[in-house]
This record gives C-alpha cells, structure tokens and sequence, in this order.
C-alpha cells in the first residue's frame, strides 16, 4: 500500500517557485475546494466560477517564482480570487453599459424605418450571439472588439497570453458568424412559411 506523503506547504512552495508540476497539482487539489465554494457564493454561476478558479491558478503558475513562501499562501490566493471576482463584475457592468450604449447609439443615425429594423434585428442577433459565447471567450471578445484595447493590453488584464486571446477572438468571430448565418436561415424560413 503506497504510503500517503504529508501536506508540508512551504516545501510544496519551494518546489512550485522551481517549476515542481506535481508541487502545483498538491496545492491546486488541497486549496481548489475552499475557493471553489467562495467564488460560487460570490458569482452564482458554476462556469463563471470554473473560469475564474482556472485563471487563478494559471496567475499562480505564472507568478510562481515571486511567491513569498513566508507568507500566508492561502491569504495569497483568497486575494487573487476576490481581485478576479471584482474584476469580473467590473466587466459584467461595463458590458452592460456598452450593449445598451452600442444599440441606442447605432441606431440613431438610421432615419430609414426598414434599415433602423434591420439593424436592430442584426445588432440583436450579434448581441445573442455575444451572450452565448463562453464567459472568458465573451470577456476577450467585448474587450478586444466593443473596448478596442490591444491584444497586448488585454492580456495584462487578464493575465493571459496574446496568443490566447487571439484563439478568443478566431473562435468568437467564427461563433458570432455561424449564429448570425443560422438566425438569418430561420428568418427566412419564417417568413417563406407565411407567404
């Protein structure tokens, strides 16, 4: 029977600030419970939650040279938690914000009723589509695309590379356009039906 080696943290550190992949898996395992619960009760969505736990840890693995092993490595993630949290909610009201701001606004200079609804109809089929795009994915997406920052500036932001993001962006347009494609097919057989 294997023996069951001890949880000794300041070891498992040392070995994480290394790059110790197994050193990493122990704390990830031991501390992703705990987190996991406090992030739920804050966001109230489980994929949101999975999102920011697996962000969290990516900062860790990232940053895992400059922990400081002396301190409170618990207080260290419970402190990135709540600042990707916030973060989150940042977002999520400044997304709100720049949809309402992107269909009042776009329309206005629309005088012509039948373009003002078929840019309304469209700006809704985008917006859906938004919507409906993973939580991270969405987040890049509104950034990059409704925000304009840089690829670079969102990846300081997020803490994730230029190289994912653009992944974020390759997959959300081709997302955005085959939703577009596939609510222009319904409306069309819609309107066929009662002609």
């Amino acid at each position: 029977m294997p023996v069951k080696t001890p949880f000794d943290e300041p070891s498992l550190l040392v070995s994480l600030q290394k790059g110790d992949v197994n050193a990493f898996e122990r704390l990830y395992f031991f501390y992703s419970r705990r987190l996991w619960g406090n992030i739920l009760k804050m966001v109230k969505s489980t994929d949101t939650t999975e999102e920011i736990l697996q962000e969290l840890f990516q900062r860790v693995w990232e940053k895992r040279e400059s922990i400081d092993v002396t301190k409170s490595f618990k207080s260290y993630l419970f402190t990135i938690a709540k600042h990707l949290v916030y973060d989150f909610f940042h977002v999520q009201s400044k997304q709100r914000h720049l949809e309402h701001y992107l269909i009042e606004s776009s329309t206005a200079n629309y005088q012509h009723v039948d373009e003002e609804m078929a840019f309304k109809e469209t700006q809704a089929i985008i917006t859906n589509g938004i919507h409906q795009l993973p939580p991270q994915r969405r987040l890049v997406y509104l950034l990059c695309k409704i925000e304009g920052k840089s690829y670079e500036d969102v990846s300081r932001i997020l803490g994730i590379s230029v190289a994912t993001i653009s992944d974020h962006i390759v997959k959300a347009n081709k997302s955005l356009k085959a939703h577009y494609l596939s609510e222009q097919a319904l409306g069309l057989i819609f309107a066929l039906h009662f002609l």
